[in-house]
């Protein structure tokens, strides 16, 4: 049985390992992002935050321990201000980072669920992307009505699939023995 209450260090090093990945995905997948949605008027952010919320639900998908998602996302935000990486936006980027994990949170803690089901995983995913594209419009895009509705309908589905993606993983991740969450 799992023990879920307490993290290891195997958990931490997970988080650190996601967190640090996203990032340098992030520098890959944004600039091709960029070039198909700016014609559109969309953020490549947006778009490609599929990507980026996969690593957020990735951690508790295989932990299944509360708050994993929150503690993903605190550290992308603490990476990628102190590295200066792509798509940080200086100090706002500690609230445009966390949000995403908080809005994870809240969708396994308002359902009840497990943190490792597809379709809680998918809705987490929808959550993130949503809060965090929402959440650099307000403080830096400031798109009007329209363009930010197809922007937050494009981040709920590129979220969502990420989300789903985390989960695939996750349970293969799980089946091949490589993760074993138990204590002994």
């Amino acid at each position: 049985m799992r023990n879920r209450k307490y993290y290891r260090l195997a958990d931490y090093l997970l988080i650190a390992m996601t967190a640090a990945l996203s990032i340098a995905v992030k520098t890959a997948v944004n600039p091709l992002a960029q070039l198909l949605t700016s014609p559109l008027f969309i953020p490549g952010g947006v778009a490609a935050g599929g990507f980026y919320m996969m690593f957020i639900v990735l951690p508790p998908a295989i932990t299944g321990k509360r708050g994993a998602a929150l503690l993903t996302a605190l550290v992308q935000a603490v990476l990628v201000v102190i590295l200066g990486a792509p798509g940080s936006h200086g100090a706002a980027s500690l609230l445009t980072y966390t949000l995403p994990g908080l809005a994870a949170e809240a969708v396994w803690l308002l359902s009840g669920a497990r943190a490792g089901g597809s379709i809680c995983c998918f809705i987490a995913g929808v959550c993130a992307n949503m809060a965090g594209s929402y959440a650099v419009n307000l403080l830096l895009f400031r798109l009007p009505l329209i363009p930010l509705l197809l922007s937050l309908s494009v981040a709920a589905l590129s979220g969502g699939l990420g989300g789903w993606a985390a989960c695939v993983l996750a349970r293969r991740i799980r089946r091949l023995g490589i993760w074993r969450g138990e204590t002994k």
